[in-house]
């Protein structure tokens, strides 16, 4: 394993501390490390709260900041965060309005958070996100697993708060984003977990994972390499399926690298994934490419569609100004 650490113990200390020394105009890391927040909080508004295991930065760290998160909790890599990061986070950004909890659909993360808003009463709600065609059930999860629909959720709901809206209406916006977004992934390579010191799975040269997990849980099956317009076609051919009639129509499409993929091969992606979808009767109204929902150094890609309406693209198209995403300011 070649990795830029000094010890695999303290890989999780040391990048938050690098991180929030780097984006000091925009966050603080909270106390102990167990949390990033915004460096200027707003009162009054519902407040975001996000988390999950590290390792698939830029999410959710990446993405605290105006128009977005007000706090991101980091567990060590692809472990949830424990319940007490969560309370903390909840005190350190409460605005007086509630707080609404993100949370991608893997076991530990829907336990934990659940305990910790049993622990903070007040006003709390959640929204679940399960975007992964891939698989109904897998190693991590009961039902769908939340992957890089969850930064599309994150983007406009926090457009929506930062507007005013209340509690239940960020909720209720939040599991529509969710019930609209479909994503699909595939690995080219394993991911490797600096605490393990090799690759989380066995992985031939000529082969690739059609519908991997962002943890590098196993997808639909492993099949030979084929050309990325192949690829694109089954991903974007199973998402438009799964979406059904409300996919013919003006869309959201997210290009995901997962850490390990050029930006040169990510834009072919898109290239190839737009023609197909717009074969299939899609709109691509919005369009945004990068690495943004990683596992760790795992080469390849996922493919997200949400389908949009006038509401949902201008919060969309709303200011954003974090670490990782920013526009309109």
């Amino acid at each position: 394993m070649k990795k830029l650490i000094n010890a695999t113990d303290t890989v999780l200390t040391e990048s938050l501390s690098g991180f929030a020394a780097a984006h000091a105009d925009l966050v603080r890391l909270g106390e102990e490390g167990k949390f990033v927040r915004r460096k200027f909080g707003a009162r009054g508004k519902v407040v975001l709260i996000s988390g999950g295991g590290s390792g698939h930065e830029p999410l959710h760290v990446g993405f605290v900041g105006q128009g977005m998160l007000d706090a991101a909790c980091p567990g060590q890599v692809f472990t949830s965060p424990t319940p007490d990061q969560m309370l903390a986070a909840a005190k350190s950004v409460d605005g007086g309005a509630g707080a609404l909890l993100i949370v991608k659909n893997y076991d530990g993360d829907v336990m934990n958070f659940e305990m910790a808003a049993e622990m903070a009463g007040g006003p709390i709600e959640r929204v679940l996100t399960d975007d992964d065609v891939a698989v109904q059930n897998s190693s991590y999860t009961t039902g769908r697993r939340g992957v890089a629909g969850t930064m599309i959720v994150e983007k406009i709901v926090g457009a929506a708060a930062e507007r005013g809206i209340d509690l239940a209406g960020c909720k209720a916006l939040g599991d529509r984003v969710n019930k609209a977004t479909r994503s699909m992934g595939v690995a080219l390579t394993s991911c490797t977990v600096p605490a393990a010191g090799k690759p989380t799975f066995d992985i031939g040269p000529d082969e690739m994972e059609m519908g991997v997990g962002i943890h590098g849980e196993p997808g639909r099956r492993r099949v030979k390499l084929q050309p990325a317009r192949a690829i694109a076609d089954e991903m974007v051919s199973a998402i438009v399926s799964d979406m059904g009639a409300s996919a013919k129509g003006p869309c959201l499409i997210l290009i995901n690298g997962f850490g390990g993929t050029p930006a040169m091969e990510l834009y072919l992606m898109y290239d190839n994934a737009r023609r197909i979808a717009e074969q299939q009767g899609v709109i691509i109204a919005r369009s945004i490419v990068g690495s943004f929902v990683t596992s760790l150094d795992m080469a390849g890609c996922s493919i997200t569609l949400t389908r949009l309406d006038d509401e949902l693209m201008r919060l969309w198209d709303a200011p954003v100004h974090t670490p990782a995403l920013r526009w309109g300011m």
